[in-house]
């Protein structure tokens, strides 16, 4: 059994006893999409993302809802990991066989020219997880630190790290009074 709380106009799925893996996707898939979406910055990027945390963990459902406690942060702190990795993996220039025939134009984000969604995107991953789950999924401290398997001082530091290079980046340097 599951409980939603609606949040900010939305549902938001609290920890609870899934009867089984399809229950937990079709529950959770929504805010897990949206977190995917602001870690990575793409909306296609956080559903192959989502699939593929979603595809390990569906292979192991009953060792993860027996063992983790709150699946739910389980597949968060695993998103944040694939996504860091896939970062570390894909930060260094990629090399092809030839070059494109045509170059290609790809489909513009709503959000790219927005100065708090563009200072958001150039966050290094871990502080771009903090201040996702902190300020969009609305999670205390204590859940972040568990669902990032992080010390809550870890959760602090990057919170305030993340906030000074936002603040920095949007007034371009200049003092705010």
């Amino acid at each position: 059994m599951t409980t939603t709380v609606p949040v900010a106009g939305r549902e938001t799925v609290m920890a609870g006893e899934f009867t089984d893996f399809e229950e937990f996707v079709h529950a959770s898939l929504p805010g897990l999409l949206r977190y995917g979406h602001a870690l990575t910055g793409n909306p296609h990027d956080a559903a192959d993302l989502v699939q593929t945390v979603l595809e390990k963990i569906g292979s192991r459902w009953t060792h993860v809802q027996r063992k983790t406690g709150d699946p739910l942060a389980y597949t968060r702190r695993s998103m944040a990991n694939a996504h860091i990795s896939r970062w570390r993996r894909t930060r260094r220039e990629n090399l092809v066989a030839d070059v494109p025939d045509a170059a290609t134009t790809p489909a513009t984000d709503p959000f790219e020219h927005e100065p708090l969604w563009q200072a958001l995107r150039e966050l290094p991953p871990r502080q771009r997880a903090v201040i996702v789950l902190r300020y969009y999924d609305e999670l205390s401290e204590a859940e972040i630190a568990q669902t990032l398997g992080i010390s809550q001082g870890t959760v602090k530091s990057q919170a305030s790290k993340a906030i000074a290079n936002l603040r920095s980046k949007i007034t371009g340097g200049r003092e705010v009074g």
